[in-house]
């Protein structure tokens, strides 16, 4: 499966089947597949996050809760709509899924048809003893990243 049509269908019949407020839902491996279709990542993690934890290289990089302190970006929007037109398909991409999919839903409230959440995120979820990077997520499929 690594026609862009086909991911894209499946992603939105995710977001039919969970009821989502924005296109579809992705899997880290059809995101990473629809970069090379024309697709934009936007990472919604901190500026912190992103240079100590590690980033896609060629996403796009809008805090949707600023650091330090973690309150909601006011901006994100504004900062989405000065780097990305409304006809772009966007993937959104967070820590383990959660601010990526407020991401989405703000994104497709603002305009944007073709907005998707990355599932499972950069990290995933934790495990039994509270650890990320060991069950899904970004960089545990093996996808492009790079740290520092």
């Amino acid at each position: 499966m690594t026609d862009p049509d086909s991911i894209v269908k499946i992603a939105r019949q995710r977001a039919v089947e969970l009821k989502l407020p924005y296109a579809g839902a992705l899997l880290p491996q059809e995101a990473n597949l629809l970069l090379g279709s024309g697709a934009m990542l936007v990472d919604v993690r901190t500026k912190a996050e992103l240079e100590w934890v590690g980033r896609v290289p060629g996403s796009v990089a809008i805090e949707w809760n600023t650091w330090p302190g973690g309150k909601q970006n006011p901006d994100f929007v504004l900062q989405l709509e000065s780097q990305l037109g409304k006809d772009t398909r966007v993937m959104f991409l967070c820590r383990s899924g959660g601010r990526s999919h407020s991401a989405a839903a703000a994104a497709a409230k603002a305009g944007y048809a073709e907005a998707f959440n990355v599932l499972e995120g950069f990290e995933g979820d934790k495990n039994s003893e509270g650890h990320r990077n060991t069950s899904g997520g970004w960089r545990v499929a093996g996808l492009p990243w790079i740290q520092g």
